[in-house]
């Protein structure tokens, strides 16, 4: 009982943070969209968004299940919870991989290909988000239909429980299908990730050696100053969106590496299941402090608001 009660408050506590870290960078992010109008933004306040939605699921859903909570969950409540959770997955992985490619966009010369993909308005952005949402939203569109609440548990036909909802054994066929959608989806938008990343590094050298090199004429002192200034900007938010990336990274394979210990270990290792509570919005958790820790705007538009 002690320890089911620390596990909820120590969850509680975490999802808290996040949730107040998250609504905090989506205020400023807004307030931020509706002086410059630029697309990262726009793509960072559909990530804060999703990633509330992430904390909210699972926060909720963990806590009835820590605390014991189960007669506040009915089948209509475990259904959309973790319906939206598994959505708000895909969303995340989507909204991360479309923020690099913009980022790599944004950074690219005006004369390269890249370069000459930049859009004309940050609300074209809009139709691709929305893509995101019909897209997972139907990788996900099996869930529903195999979500039971515990008040109608068979033991016969469980496949996992989760204390206040379980899985309902499904077709194999079907089952497979939507785990190869999803894997397909993770792969190619971690594909994304992995070549845009692979190019913003290089243009960041690039960038940097060739501010080495004006540096070391003392007769181009005063182009080097109006190069950093003109630039110094979108490089640190690229530099912080690949930060963001690995932060995703990191915190998507350790969630992966630990779900098949537990699946080996048939979920008997206490620490690996609390670790792997966390590691499931962890990403959601820690990403809003990194883009206030790296964002210096944010506390002039919170003064100015």
């Amino acid at each position: 009982m002690v320890l089911n009660l620390t596990k909820g408050t120590i969850v509680m506590f975490a999802t808290g943070l996040g949730i107040v870290g998250n609504i905090f960078v989506l205020v400023n992010y807004m307030c931020l969209f509706r002086s410059t109008m630029k697309s990262v933004q726009l793509i960072l306040i559909h990530l804060a968004f999703t990633n509330t939605i992430t904390l909210v699921t699972k926060g909720i859903t963990r806590t009835i299940s820590i605390f014991v909570l189960i007669n506040l969950m009915d089948m209509a409540g475990c259904k959309i919870l973790v319906y939206l959770n598994r959505l708000a997955r895909g969303l995340t992985i989507s909204t991360t991989s479309l923020l690099m490619v913009v980022q790599a966009i944004t950074i690219s010369p005006r004369t390269s290909r890249w370069g000459r993909l930049q859009p004309r308005s940050a609300w074209s952005f809009l139709l691709l988000l929305f893509f995101f949402w019909i897209l997972n939203s139907l990788i996900s569109m099996n869930l529903p239909f195999y979500i039971k609440h515990i008040s109608n548990l068979n033991t016969s036909n469980i496949s996992k429980n989760n204390n206040y909802c379980y899985f309902e054994s499904e077709n194999k066929i079907i089952r497979w299908i939507f785990i190869v959608l999803m894997v397909l989806r993770d792969a190619v938008l971690q594909g994304v990730m992995g070549w845009t990343s692979g190019y913003m590094v290089f243009l960041l050298h690039k960038h940097h050696q060739h501010v080495l090199y004006l540096q070391t004429s003392k007769f181009l002192y005063l182009q080097t100053s109006k190069l950093l200034y003109r630039t110094h900007p979108e490089m640190k938010v690229a530099q912080s969106v690949l930060l963001l990336m690995l932060c995703f990274l990191f915190f998507y394979w350790t969630d992966c590496f630990t779900s098949l210990y537990l699946t080996f270990s048939l979920g008997t290792d206490s620490i690996a299941l609390g670790l792997h509570e966390f590691l499931t919005i962890g990403y959601a958790i820690v990403s809003p402090f990194l883009q206030i820790h790296r964002d210096g705007h944010f506390a002039t538009c919170w003064f100015a608001q």
